[in-house]
């Protein structure tokens, strides 16, 4: 998990999964939203889900992205396909409609590639953690959104990372979850149905 800086615009402070949008370069891969989420894992944790990756790859990518040269091209440029194939689907979250931001979100799971360490990006992430499931739902100095708090519950449950990539192999789709928003006693509340 990384947390978020403090000024972002989402979730300031927040610990969450690497991620965010679909950009035109993802979408000269066959699977834009495949292609956003192991660009983006690499943009903000430097892990790199491609076939035949070394560290060698992982600084030329790192190199080449850093000097303005688009994901895509980068990948081209030293030979590397992403591995769509190492990403599980584990849930979709559609942002509720009384929201001003709203997002509709895919959440992968993948095993990190043998000899790959975490490279936090430098503005995206102020700090990282390995932690299980229940470790993060448990830890009261981890401060987690709304869905993220959910995808851990949904999760934490599978006894090791094989039983959890187990279940959501051949998994496309998963049903969207739209959470509502509504004014209790108490204030804003988000439900499920």
């Amino acid at each position: 998990m990384v947390q978020r800086p403090g000024g972002a615009d989402f979730a300031p402070g927040a610990y969450v999964f690497p991620g965010g949008t679909v950009i035109e370069a993802d979408r000269s891969f066959r699977d834009e939203l495949r292609a956003a989420a192991v660009r983006e894992l690499f943009e903000e944790v430097g892990i790199l889900l491609a076939r035949g990756a070394t560290e060698a790859h992982r600084e030329a990518l790192r190199g080449l992205t850093g000097a303005g040269e688009s994901f895509d091209e980068a990948l081209t440029a030293v030979g590397l396909e992403p591995d769509f194939g190492a990403l599980f689907l584990i849930a979709r979250w559609v942002t509720p409609v009384l929201l001003r931001r709203r997002y509709d979100a895919r959440f992968y799971v993948a095993k990190v590639p043998p000899q790959q360490t975490v490279l936090p990006q430098e503005g995206e992430v102020v700090a990282w953690r390995w932690v299980s499931p229940a470790q993060a739902l448990a830890d009261p100095e981890i401060t987690l959104v709304y869905a993220t708090r959910s995808v851990l519950e949904s999760v934490a449950d599978a006894p090791d990372v094989e039983s959890l990539l187990e279940r959501c192999r051949g998994r496309d789709e998963v049903p969207a979850v739209e959470p509502r928003i509504i004014r209790t006693e108490s204030g804003w509340e988000v439900v499920r149905e």
